[in-house]
Order: C-alpha cells, then sequence, then structure tokens
C-alpha cells in the first residue's frame, strides 16, 4: 500500500534569480532581442545586459522554484531540487525557498556562480528573457533524492531543464524513483524553443515517463507540428493520463486521456495585465496542487487560473498574497 505522500508536489528545475525591468519595444531591438523570446547568454553576455537594462527589482525564480513557492502559497506541501552556487545570489535563493516553507536541501557548488535571468518587460506586459545558467544546469542524478521524491504525490520537472544531457538522465532518476513509489510524474514544456530544439526527445520522455503535462499553445504546436490545437490536444492525450494547455486570456484546456473530462477553463479577470512572467508557473502550482489533492480537473484548472491571475497583476514572478486566502474567498476548495 502507498504511503500518504509528505509533499504534494516536489520540483527538480533551473534554480534562478530573475532580474525584472521595464522597457519599451525599441531597447528589445537595439539589444537584437526577439520579443517574448528566451534565450540562453554567457556570463559576459548577461554582465552588458544587466548593465544596459532600467532599474528594476532582482527575485528568486526559476519556473519550477516559482511553481513551488506557489504550492506554498497556497498552504500546500512542496519540496525543491534544483542547484545554486556557493554565492550571495546562491544564500538568496536558499533564504527565499525556505521562507515561503519549502524543502531544499541539494548541496550548493562551490566553483561556478548562481543563474540568473534578465526579464525584460514591454508595457504590454510581455517578458523578454536572457538566461545566464551558471550553476543551475549542472545539477545531475546525485542530486536527485529518490527518498524526498518518493514522498511527494507529484514530481513536477521543468522543461528548460532538458537542454543538459546530465540534467536529462536526471529527470530519467526522478521519474523512475517517482513511479517506484507510486506517484505521478508531471513535466512542463516551459518554452516553444525547448521544444522545437528537443522535440523527439521530450516525446520520448513523455510517451515513456510522463502522466502529467502542462504546456501553452504554443508549445503544444510546437511538439506535434500543427497549428490546430484540437489535433495537438488529441496527440497530447493519446500519450498522457492528464494535461492543461493554457491559452492566454483565453483560459485553459484541461483533459484527461483521449481527451475525456475535458473541459475548457475561463481565465480569472485581472483589472491590468502587469507583468506575465511566473503566469504558467503559478497555473502549474493551483493544477498540480489540485491533483494532488483529489480535485476534479476543472476545479484544479480553477486554483490554476486564479493563481495565474494574481501573479500577472504585479511584478514579480511569485504571489504577493496567500493563494490560499484568494482560494478560500472564490470559494475553492484545497
Amino acid at each position: 500500500m502507498t504511503q500518504a505522500p509528505l509533499h504534494d508536489v516536489c520540483a527538480v528545475g533551473n534554480a534562478i534569480v530573475d532580474v525584472l525591468a521595464p522597457c519599451e519595444p525599441a531597447f528589445l531591438e537595439a539589444q537584437g532581442l526577439t520579443p517574448g523570446s528566451m534565450q540562453l547568454v554567457d556570463a559576459e553576455r548577461s554582465a552588458a545586459l544587466y548593465a544596459a537594462m532600467a532599474a528594476g527589482v532582482e527575485a528568486s525564480g526559476g519556473s519550477a522554484g516559482n511553481t513551488v513557492a506557489g504550492v506554498g502559497s497556497f498552504g500546500g506541501r512542496a519540496a525543491y531540487i534544483g542547484k545554486v552556487a556557493a554565492d550571495q545570489l546562491g544564500g538568496v535563493f536558499t533564504h527565499d525557498i525556505h521562507a515561503v516553507g519549502v524543502h531544499f536541501a541539494t548541496p550548493p557548488l562551490t566553483d561556478s556562480a548562481t543563474g540568473v535571468c534578465m526579464i525584460n518587460v514591454t508595457p504590454d506586459g510581455q517578458r523578454t528573457m536572457c538566461t545566464f545558467l551558471g550553476a543551475a544546469n549542472q545539477l545531475t542524478v546525485a542530486d536527485i533524492d529518490p527518498a524526498v521524491v518518493g514522498a511527494s504525490a507529484i514530481v513536477y520537472l521543468e522543461g528548460y531543464l532538458f537542454d543538459p544531457a546530465p540534467a536529462r538522465a536526471a529527470f530519467e532518476a526522478a521519474a523512475a524513483a517517482a513511479h517506484a513509489a507510486g506517484r505521478k510524474v508531471a513535466i512542463t514544456l516551459s518554452d516553444s524553443f525547448v521544444v522545437h530544439r528537443w522535440r523527439a526527445e521530450l516525446l520520448a520522455f513523455i510517451e515513456a515517463s510522463a502522466d502529467i503535462v502542462l504546456a501553452n499553445e504554443a508549445e503544444l504546436a510546437a511538439l506535434f507540428e500543427t497549428e490546430e490545437f484540437d489535433t495537438a490536444a488529441a496527440h497530447l492525450g493519446r500519450i498522457v493520463e492528464t494535461a492543461a494547455v493554457t491559452r492566454g486570456a483565453a483560459g485553459s484546456v484541461v483533459f484527461g486521456r483521449n481527451g475525456a473530462d475535458r473541459v475548457e477553463v475561463a481565465a480569472c479577470p485581472v483589472d491590468k495585465v502587469v507583468d506575465t512572467t511566473g503566469a504558467g508557473d503559478q497555473y502549474a502550482a493551483g493544477f498540480l496542487l489540485g491533483l494532488a489533492r483529489g480535485l476534479s480537473l476543472e476545479d484544479a484548472g480553477k486554483l490554476g487560473s486564479l493563481a495565474a491571475a494574481e501573479v500577472i497583476a504585479h511584478w514579480g514572478p511569485r504571489p504577493m498574497v496567500s493563494l490560499e486566502m484568494l482560494a478560500k474567498a472564490a470559494g475553492l476548495r484545497l
């Protein structure tokens, strides 16, 4: 008999500190950046971009790190596996994730620098990201703690970490440990550029090891090489138990195996979109916590929409108010 989980969600991802600043479209053009994109940069380019950016804010981030922070804000129990360095930013990341009640015990590196993501946000709330991964992409199989993974209802894998081969091996190890303990494995596709780079490998991993997939419309289209949403969703439904696909202001679509229990979930209204950074991450927090707690797909999707709406109404990728209180006020149970 499977034991009750100690954690609702254990996330594995790139441990990153975000630097967010406002910009005009002309700044992106001057810097040679594609609006809305995410690209990897080296330490030199990261430093040059930081010097050119407007004054902004620094906040612990990383996609999966943001998600477990959201799980914590809902009152859920979360764990995190990710790599930082033994430097100032690594200390900031560690402090922040512990402060929201997340279990985090991955040993830091002593010969690297903590990863940084430069995020420039245009007036329409769209974010353009340049990431220096540093220590973040040096996660290996040795960093996967089978006891932590096995004690979590869902292990959540961040697609951004799919680039380095050692991290991909760590994904395999985490998925194997989860399934050996009778737990579920979820993966987010993270970015259409990631999908374009690793489409065949991602599909193979999803078919072999994933129970739950989270994606946005562009990522889903890239995965199945079609702009027909229903066609792509049908393909996904054939290879996983559960899926959630976000569609921006149009909300999200959640469904089970072969499209069973398909529900369209409306986006929660927002007075003004300030910064879309972290929207997908927080949607994942609500959706995964809902699944971990045995909620219906529809109710899990509603928790995701609630969390996404909270985070896009302010700067930064993590909740600024209690998602647990917002859920209760909206009549959503956890």
